[in-house]
């Protein structure tokens, strides 16, 4: 599979697991969970045609490793970033004491007035270290990288999760806690 296949499965994949299932028809169970023969089908249903195979590939070459194969390999998921309702399972974790969110310079006013919040989807994303934040950030403008008091925040009674692509999950992060990077 050559890597504009590779890039354009992927990103029709993030569509389909994160956002908008019924586009080809396939219902997520509430862990966010489908079986690979039931998505394989239904894109083949459709002129789509992917190997389970090419899957594997997509799966593990993702650099931002989004999808999840289940334990038994049988069903597969994106790790975080829905906008359907699912729940991921993820146990409360405790975070490291600094995390980081990286947006778009024209975006900062309104989150240091009004916190970060997770606009369409179900959870705010943060990265462990500031380069992640960063590529985050560029995807929408001149990257900026926002310092999150994490320890704070866990001292103060908010819940941290981790998926199993390392992106640390929140309900809300208070303008509070955030202060901007160098």
């Amino acid at each position: 599979m050559d890597e504009k296949r590779t890039v354009k499965t992927s990103k029709m994949l993030s569509r389909i697991l994160r956002h908008d299932p019924g586009r080809v028809g396939i219902t997520l169970d509430p862990a966010g969970w489908v079986r690979v023969d039931t998505l394989l089908g239904a894109l083949a249903a459709r002129g789509n045609r992917l190997t389970r195979a090419e899957l594997d590939h997509v799966v593990e070459t993702n650099n931002k490793r989004r999808f999840a194969y289940s334990p038994d390999g049988l069903s597969i998921r994106a790790s975080q970033g829905h906008t359907v309702a699912v729940d991921l399972g993820l146990a409360a974790t405790e975070p490291p004491p600094v995390l980081f969110h990286g947006t778009a310079s024209r975006s900062l006013p309104a989150i240091l007035r009004e916190g970060l919040r997770p606009m369409a989807r179900q959870d705010v994303h943060l990265s462990a270290d500031t380069g992640t934040a960063t590529r985050v950030g560029a995807r929408h403008g001149r990257p900026v990288v926002l310092l999150v008091d994490a320890a704070a925040m866990a001292a103060a009674g908010h819940e941290f999760r981790v998926s199993a692509n390392g992106v640390w999950l929140t309900d809300v992060v208070p303008p509070e806690y955030l202060s901007q990077g160098r």
